[in-house]
């Protein structure tokens, strides 16, 4: 797509507006119900399908469909990032009311990171076509370690503070509760931060790492870069409420992890498919309807094969437990 400047400008702007109502009616600390993810989560999918209809409107179906399937992997890929927000607020023992203005600023971070990461892929590629056979082989890579990962039962580990969280902390400090939503306070004549402020540099370390397969996962799909930026932002959008949404359904979906790997290497042969066709060897490329279908297609049947297999699983430790 051209887009011009004005029209980024225009975008940006109104994503911003949208963030700060966001933020606006999360900004009192409070228990969100499932009620209100629920409304608001339909929100955020529903405005993303108007922007993606728009684009049909002004675009034509080429990026429709490029954006749909970049939404889509980019979502699954959130959901699977849950896991990971589930684990760090477990380990910080972050108070239910607090949960929301940690994740506020988690998605605030990401965003941020996402398009740092976003311009940088795109001058890249401008420059250098041989970076798609780097991120085919990183995404078949991660596609693989992730079954490997799920095989393992890793994904149940609890979560561990990297090196620079460990750093900062003995650095500066933390204090041993909670003080509202505080970032820093004195304690014995020193200032040092709370545990709210650690939480939410462990959720924006974390994405910088969840950057790093879905950048390139989204620009196997499509490389422009307004559509790679409006996917991820309303991919991240209303990831807030679908924490709080699906928080106990996490639990059920035992096979999103080979559902993902599967995305992911699809995707990484689709790459490495048009690296090789854009060095002059003839070998089919994969069209967005094909690759929008098997997306689709892979996240249904793993939905149903995870809910279908909790479901047996709590049926065989109800009737252990009778026994």
């Amino acid at each position: 797509m051209n887009v011009s400047p004005s029209v980024w400008l225009l975008t940006v702007a109104a994503l911003c507006a949208l963030v700060a109502v966001d933020f606006f009616i999360g900004r009192k600390p409070h228990d969100v119900s499932v009620k209100e993810a629920g409304t608001w989560t339909i929100v955020w999918v529903v405005l993303a399908c108007l922007f993606g209809l728009g684009l049909l409107f002004f675009g034509g179906g080429k990026p429709t469909g490029e954006f749909f399937a970049g939404y889509i992997t980019e979502k699954s890929l959130s959901v699977d990032n849950l896991f990971v927000f589930v684990l760090i607020m477990g380990k910080f023992a972050v108070p239910s009311q607090y949960q929301q203005r940690v994740l506020m600023v988690g998605v605030l971070v990401a965003l941020v990171l996402r398009a740092l990461f976003i311009a940088a892929g795109a001058a890249i590629i401008s420059t250098f076509s041989w970076v798609f056979y780097l991120f085919g082989a990183f995404l078949i890579w991660t596609a693989w370690k992730l079954i490997q990962d799920a095989r393992g039962g890793q994904e149940d580990e609890e979560y561990e503070e990297n090196k620079l969280l460990k750093m900062v902390e003995k650095r500066f400090g933390v204090a041993d509760r909670y003080h509202g939503t505080k970032l820093w306070i004195e304690q014995n004549g020193k200032r040092v931060m709370t545990p709210m402020l650690v939480v939410m540099l462990a959720i924006g370390s974390t994405d910088v790492l969840f950057a790093l397969d879905s950048i390139p996962a989204i620009y196997g799909l499509t490389e422009d870069p307004y559509i790679v930026f409006t996917a991820n932002a309303f991919a991240l959008m209303g990831l807030r409420q679908l924490y709080f949404l699906i928080g106990g359904l996490l639990k059920k979906l035992v096979h999103l992890s080979y559902g993902l790997s599967l995305i992911l290497g699809f995707i990484g042969v689709k790459l490495l498919l048009h690296a090789l066709h854009e060095s002059g060897v003839h070998v089919p490329e994969i069209g967005i309807p094909f690759s929008l279908g098997f997306i689709v297609l892979v996240l249904a049947v793993t939905t149903f094969t995870s809910l279908r297999a909790s479901r047996r699983q709590e049926q065989e430790e109800a009737r252990a437990t009778t026994v």
